[in-house]
């Protein structure tokens, strides 16, 4: 059995209302081939993290019904095939980009 496992080819991480507690792993970042990431009503607390920019293949983006914190990574703004973006019910602040995909994606405040 391998030593160690590789996420690498992974397209779908749902993980959605299962009382997840802690932070989002800056390492999600490195999952290049996800399309998904679901992490909606949880327990999530800390920053959206800036690696997440790095998912260039990611469409929706659900991390709404958790606690985070902080602004909206401007390094999302960068990831044009997003389609979908859910961050409401958290305490961030700041403004919302409206640059790049955010410019007509329909955002729940």
């Amino acid at each position: 059995m391998a030593k160690r496992l590789s996420f690498a080819a992974l397209r779908q991480q749902e993980l959605y209302k299962n009382n997840i507690q802690g932070t989002i792993p800056a390492e999600l970042g490195n999952l290049k081939s996800l399309i998904s990431l679901d992490l909606y009503n949880n327990n999530i607390s800390g920053t959206i993290p800036s690696s997440l920019g790095k998912l260039k293949s990611l469409v929706f983006l659900r991390l709404n019904d958790n606690k985070l914190t902080g602004p909206i990574p401007r390094d999302l703004v960068g990831i044009s095939s997003l389609k979908v973006v859910d961050v409401s019910n958290n305490d961030l602040c700041g403004t919302i980009p409206t640059s790049g995909p955010f410019e007509h994606i329909p955002l729940n405040k």
